[in-house]
C-alpha cells in the first residue's frame, strides 16, 4: 500500500487548499485515514481522522471549524479541506492509512505513510 497526497502549494492568509490522498490499485475502504503535519524542529501533529466508511471524524483543535475531512470511497480517495488558512498552518501535510478502520488516539501506529505534500501559507 502506497498513498499518494496532492493538492498542496502556496496561498495567502485567508485562502482555501483542498488535499487529495490516494492509493492507486487499492481500495481505501479497508483504511481509516489520517491526515498529519510536521514543521522542521517540530514533532508531527494529527490534524485530522477519518473512519473507512466515513461515519467519524476527529479533528484537532488548531484546525477545528476551518478544515473538513471527507472521502470519496468509490473513487478511493480521501479529501481534507482547508480554509481561512493561516500562516501556522504551514507544514508538510501526510496522509496514513490504518487498517484498525477507526480514528485512533494520535500519534498511533499506521500501515502506511504518503510521502508528504508542502503546504505554505504566506502573503
Amino acid at each position: 500500500l502506497q498513498l499518494v497526497e496532492s493538492g498542496g502549494g502556496l496561498v495567502q492568509p485567508g485562502g482555501s487548499l483542498r488535499l487529495s490522498c490516494q492509493a492507486p490499485g487499492y481500495n481505501l475502504t479497508r483504511y481509516a485515514i489520517t491526515w498529519f503535519r510536521q514543521t522542521p524542529g517540530l514533532e508531527r501533529e494529527g490534524v485530522s481522522c477519518i473512519s473507512n466508511l466515513g461515519d467519524s471524524t476527529k479533528y484537532a483543535n488548531s484546525v477545528k471549524g476551518r478544515f473538513t475531512i471527507s472521502r470519496d470511497n468509490a473513487k478511493d480517495t480521501v479529501f481534507l479541506q482547508m480554509n481561512d488558512l493561516k500562516p501556522e498552518d504551514t507544514a508538510v501535510y501526510y496522509c496514513a492509512a490504518d487498517s484498525s478502520l477507526v480514528c485512533v488516539s494520535w500519534p498511533g501506529v499506521y500501515d502506511a505513510w504518503g510521502q508528504g505534500i508542502q503546504v505554505t501559507v504566506s502573503s
